[in-house]
């Protein structure tokens, strides 16, 4: 048994069959853990969400903001964008289906001295901690009345945690920041705009896993979202989006062994 954690696949199917063959999974004997953004801008969102779907407890997914935008278009919440491409999905005959069990995954998971967040942790939650809030995040956006949450959910506002925070503004941090930053302050104050590489972070941020003194840093982090970045492994952060979409890579890394595996991207 084998355990590959896989970067961001955002609809890229034909390159995720690929790496699968590559590695040789079998979803009767090994797992994968996917860092999020399963859909959105490559050409086969609906393709990898019935296949993932299918592998049942064979994949452990958390949810990025492609996959959340989803399920807010599907939800009748959010804008449509120029670079969505994920129609074929809002009209497939098993679409509620799908984005309802899409709805029902995790933000964040942690077994033994790995944890996996699709973009970050701020760096006052300690992995504890993320995932009591992270449940919360589940457990509303799993209720009967998860549209109402889903109505409020999207903006930038607070860009920073505090223990005082409650309501829409709570759940606005918890899901920016799981799903959406990159940079922030020594405070914990995200900046969203900023997708360039780490020498490109605006005065007074940094990359949220360089904060010093982050709660976090006792747990290796498997995390996406961030192709700028590229594949960056070191002892205690495991960064996999290399950037399928554009036309770089699509990346295993094996848990056991942190051996690398990569396939090339069309684009």
């Amino acid at each position: 048994m084998a355990t590959y954690a896989i970067g961001d696949i955002q609809g890229c199917f034909a390159a995720l069959e690929k790496l699968l063959g590559e590695i040789g999974f079998s979803r009767e004997r090994d797992r994968l853990w996917l860092v999020g953004d399963l859909v959105n801008r490559g050409p086969q969102s609906l393709e990898v969400l019935r296949f993932v779907k299918s592998l049942g407890e064979a994949a452990v997914t958390v949810l990025g903001n492609h996959d959340l935008h989803l399920v807010m278009l599907a939800e009748g919440f959010g804008r449509w964008h120029e670079e969505d491409t994920v129609a074929q999905v809002l009209e497939a005959h098993d679409r509620d289906e799908l984005v309802g069990w899409l709805r029902g995954l995790p933000l964040f998971h942690h077994e033994d001295e790995y944890a996996m967040v699709h973009a970050g942790l701020l760096p006052a939650w300690d992995v504890e901690r993320a995932q009591d809030l992270a449940d919360e995040l589940h457990e509303a956006l799993t209720a009967r009345d998860y549209r109402e949450l889903l109505a409020h959910l999207w903006g930038s506002e607070p860009v920073a945690w505090s223990d005082r925070l409650s309501g829409w503004e709570r759940a606005r941090v918890i899901v920016n920041a799981m799903t959406r930053m990159r940079f922030c302050t020594r405070e914990g104050a995200m900046e969203f705009r900023s997708k360039g590489p780490i020498a490109a972070a605006p005065p007074g941020f940094m990359p949220w896993f360089r904060v010093p003194g982050r709660r976090s840093a006792d747990h290796t982090m498997i995390c996406g979202h961030w192709s700028a970045l590229g594949l960056l492994l070191e002892e205690r952060l495991c960064a996999l989006d290399t950037g399928c979409l554009w036309g770089g890579s699509l990346t295993a890394l094996r848990l056991e062994d942190r051996r690398v595996v990569r396939v090339a991207c069309a684009g």
